[in-house]
């Protein structure tokens, strides 16, 4: 099966400062650990950058690099995006077609926005999902923390699966490439 994994949003500005995510130093090990894994097995890695303009995730601002701990490699493909859905006028769709990539891995930041949008994108476009249950975080919204945030859409989008594609939600020790 051909799969992909995507790395969303893991920017400066989610990973330190007053949008700090939470628990991100073991999240970023955690997501860096199953980069390197993907890429040992000839894996894509996706990695895709949110921007918003007079913010600090403006394209190009300190803020909107990716965070300095996260390991890349010169062959992983990037998407700049600007809405939670990294399909949504991105070319994110063309990169990864549905008839050669059938599984896509998703981790990053944040949970409840763009992880959750881009997981359910993915999923209504067909593609088989596994959400990396240690590899995403956001932060506290006000009701709930994040760590309850986080759990809500492990157990949540664990039931997404329908009759043309499947979701998996699973730690990253347990997925293989």
């Amino acid at each position: 099966m051909s799969s992909a994994l995507l790395i969303i949003d893991v920017q400066q500005a989610l990973c330190s400062g007053e949008y700090q995510c939470f628990d991100i130093h073991r999240v970023i090990a955690t997501i860096n650990q199953l980069s390197t894994r993907a890429r040992e097995a000839g894996v894509p890695v996706v990695l895709i950058q949110h921007e918003e303009k007079d913010s600090p995730l403006a394209h190009g601002a300190e803020g909107w690099q990716l965070a300095d701990s996260l390991l890349t490699a010169e062959q992983d493909l990037r998407v700049r995006k600007t809405t939670p859905d990294s399909f949504y006028q991105t070319d994110l769709g063309k990169l990864l077609p549905s008839e050669d990539f059938e599984r896509l891995i998703i981790c990053g930041l944040q949970t409840d926005y763009c992880v959750n949008a881009t997981m359910r994108q993915a999923h209504q476009l067909g593609y088989d999902v596994v959400l990396v249950a240690d590899s995403h975080s956001t932060v506290d919204n006000g009701t709930m923390s994040a760590e309850d945030i986080i759990a809500e859409h492990n157990k949540d989008l664990a039931h997404l699966t329908g009759a043309t594609a499947r979701v998996d939600v699973k730690p990253a020790a347990e997925i293989t490439f």
